[in-house]
């Protein structure tokens, strides 16, 4: 691990917030850093061995329980941009880690809308989805031991992929069992293999719940029911060539290939290395 050379946050200061008329500004406190995923310049994260792989997520892990410690920042997480198309800025495989003062508006709406699922139902939508999924199978991709990997119902883009967990944790940071790690190793390792026969390219982001507790100590109120309502999981959106179209065109998708389709073709795409 290291800093980024050109951060998108910096972690000295404060933030500094002030109004500018009826809008807000801040400045860009947070962290920002690289992690080498293996020594090897001409790895990849798909192509590392599972306990490789369960190494890379436990620095994840660690990195985004330490960053936590700073109260200043409100989410922190992981994510990995792989070739151009993607955004990749470092030909030696890594992932990226960052920690900001505020909560990304997409994550926002997701735990938002968590939130008014569990306040009407009274359970977990993303466990809802785990199980209707398993439990129906068409948009089943392939599960280990407590994970599952599902392209979503709606999904954004064609072959975007969700790794869940049966197991309701709303913070991947207490993944604490070496051998929870593990399963979810291999299942990511098969997964990027499955994309890898389709594009080389991607976006990776690891949704974990953000940081709840304020400065004095206590938890803030609107995140009350976070740990029965969250649930972290790991989001896969593949690029292809000519097929994708922006991701963010005022938040609406365009996407031909059905879920349940694109779930059919990777189960019979080949996971091995």
């Amino acid at each position: 691990m290291r800093p980024h050379s050109n951060p998108l946050y910096r972690i000295e200061g404060d933030m500094g917030r002030q109004a500018e008329g009826i809008y807000d500004k801040m400045l860009p406190v947070g962290a920002h850093e690289w992690i080498a995923e293996t020594p090897n310049h001409e790895g990849t994260l798909a192509n590392l061995s599972d306990d490789q792989i369960a190494t890379v997520l436990e620095a994840y892990r660690l990195r985004i329980l330490d960053l936590k410690q700073d109260r200043r920042f409100k989410y922190v997480t992981v994510f990995r941009n792989r070739g151009l198309p993607a955004g990749e800025e470092l030909t030696h495989p890594h992932s990226e880690v960052t920690a900001s003062a505020f909560v990304p508006r997409r994550i926002l709406y997701e735990l938002r809308a968590a939130r008014g699922w569990f306040e009407e139902k009274e359970r977990c939508v993303f466990c809802d989805i785990v199980r209707q999924d398993e439990r129906r199978g068409t948009r089943l991709v392939d599960a280990q031991g407590d994970y599952l990997a599902l392209c979503p119902y709606a999904s954004r883009v064609p072959f975007e992929i969700w790794l869940m967990s049966r197991r309701h944790n709303h913070l991947f940071e207490q993944m604490r069992q070496k051998s929870n790690r593990r399963e979810l190793a291999v299942l990511l390792g098969r997964t990027l293999r499955r994309i890898g026969r389709i594009t080389g390219n991607y976006h990776m982001v690891l949704h974990t719940a953000p940081n709840t507790i304020e400065r004095t100590g206590d938890m803030q109120p609107f995140w009350k029911t976070i740990a029965d309502d969250y649930h972290w999981h790991i989001e896969i959106l593949p690029i292809l060539e000519k097929v994708s179209k922006s991701y963010s065109i005022k938040e609406v998708y365009f996407n031909q290939l059905l879920p349940e389709q694109a779930a059919e073709q990777l189960r019979q795409t080949d996971p091995n290395p």
